[in-house]
């Protein structure tokens, strides 16, 4: 991508899969914001919407793939492979294909890749990982003596250029700085090694043909005097919460919402005149002793909680709203904001990863019973429920006490659980939704493409919670 802009073109990015790290990296290199593709959370139709309208007005798009070519659903489907995406956007593939310790065994691969779908173009092979110019010569020409897919060049070994990695990924765009020095070494690289221009020249040229819009034409809300009278969502977005699909927040404002951004790392306190609150996913139990410090604020949001504030949290921002953080160390105990009455628990094993799809069981603040969601589960933190006895007083004592006639589900330990998930093979899974007031968490991540009635029920619940407090007020 950094190459291709050296070259004067603008580039519009795009991620096949749930992953929300690539993007990152991908709008930093770019200067254009990344979107995710996924055949198996999206419809057709969603996902072509998004790639025509983000790919308009850009010279040339460029697609990362997700896994193998052929890998999604399960061994027997295409089904959310990278490989049904290209098909459906009708784009060509360009095979990455390690050459370590290979030679005429890379022929194989290739062929075999070239073989195995004849629906699927492909444009070309890049070999990754090669010893040296002689090597790629040896694979070059095993390729050209049994394969019609053209060999388009090579990435050699370089340990400097290996990008620095962490339990849920590569480190994220927030944290990492590509310094000059890495970045001129990889379009040197690509300059040097590859022939990107001789691909662009066999592609094909592409209108971004427009799309209808699935969620129709929106019109803002007003008052009784004509005034723009959308609630105001406050997101936290930092290093700390830094896993948002940008369709959920486009979706938001679609809906009326104004997005506002705010940082639990920075910032003493929560937005005034908010409406309602999104915590995305992310690292808090990388942060974790700088959020406990963040006294006020985590003091604020559980009295926002207690007061009805609508206040949606996926993964990381569950486990924000949980009573105390444990990272590694299972002996530092971090208070957090007490939403939930539950302690959260780092492992160094990984917890839960898949597509999952819930019905909402209740009522709920994004979404009636019935409707039903998509969305990714990927962890290494565990939940346990805490007894109220044993609750930290600091973690109680951030907010205020409601009366004693009040009662709070969650200072009980009777938080209603309102989702009904199964894996994306259709098996019950244990992954819970959980619903205290109007504030819900639980450690999928949605996305709202897959059900707009979803982000459109958040907005119109902020905006009830608006309009009762303009009328308590007035």
């Amino acid at each position: 991508m950094s190459y291709l802009a050296d070259l004067g073109y603008t580039v519009a990015p795009f991620k096949v899969g749930p992953d929300f790290i690539d993007p990152g990296h991908h709008a930093k290199i770019a200067g254009k914001t990344s979107f995710n593709l996924d055949s198996w959370m999206l419809s057709k139709a969603y996902n072509t919407r998004i790639f025509n309208e983000n790919a308009k007005g850009a010279d040339i798009a460029v697609v990362e793939g997700v896994m193998g070519l052929f890998d999604g659903y399960d061994g027997l489907s295409e089904s959310g492979s990278t490989a049904q995406m290209a098909k459906w956007l009708d784009l060509p593939v360009v095979l990455i294909v390690s050459a370590k310790g290979k030679a005429r065994s890379a022929a194989a691969i290739v062929k075999g890749f070239e073989t195995f779908d004849k629906d699927l173009k492909i444009a070309g092979v890049i070999f990754s990982k090669t010893g040296s110019l002689r090597h790629y010569e040896y694979l070059k020409k095993a390729v050209e003596q049994s394969c019609t897919t053209k060999c388009l060049g090579f990435m050699p070994r370089n340990e400097s250029i290996v990008m620095p990695e962490r339990h849920l990924g590569l480190v994220t765009s927030d944290e990492l700085n590509i310094s000059k020095k890495v970045l001129f070494t990889l379009t040197s690289m690509v300059r040097d090694h590859i022939d990107i221009k001789g691909l662009i020249h066999s592609l094909n040229s592409f209108d971004a043909i427009d799309s209808a819009d699935s969620l129709g034409k929106i019109e803002p809300q007003k008052d009784v005097h004509g005034l723009e009278q959308g609630p105001t969502i406050a997101i936290a977005r930092d290093k700390a919460f830094c896993f948002y699909y940008q369709d959920n927040i486009d979706i938001l404002k679609k809906f009326g919402a104004k997005i506002i951004e705010f940082s639990p790392l920075n910032d003493d306190n929560l937005p005034p005149d908010i409406d309602g609150i999104y915590f995305g996913g992310g690292y808090p139990e990388v942060y974790a002793r700088e959020l406990s410090q963040k006294t006020e604020l985590l003091k604020e949001i559980k009295n926002k909680s207690i007061a009805g504030m609508p206040i949606y949290a996926e993964c990381g921002g569950f486990m924000f709203l949980c009573n105390t953080l444990c990272a590694m160390d299972p002996i530092q105990k971090y208070p957090m904001s007490g939403c939930f009455n539950f302690n959260v628990q780092m492992s160094k094993r990984l917890r839960s990863l898949g597509y999952r799809e819930i019905t909402l069981k209740k009522d709920t603040i994004i979404g009636k019973q019935g409707y039903v969601l998509r969305g990714h589960e990927f962890h290494y933190s565990s939940i346990e429920a805490q007894k109220p006895e044993a609750q930290n007083p600091e973690t109680q004592n951030l907010a205020y006490q409601k009366p004693a006639t009040q009662k709070i589900a969650n200072q009980k330990n009777d938080i209603p659980d309102v989702y009904n998930v199964t894996s994306r093979a259709g098996q019950d899974l244990t992954l819970k939704g959980y619903q205290v007031n109007n504030t819900l968490g639980s450690y999928l991540h949605v996305h709202f493409g897959s059900n707009p009635k979803c982000a459109k029920h958040f907005v119109d619940t902020c905006k009830s919670f608006k309009d009762k407090n303009v009328i308590q007020n007035a």
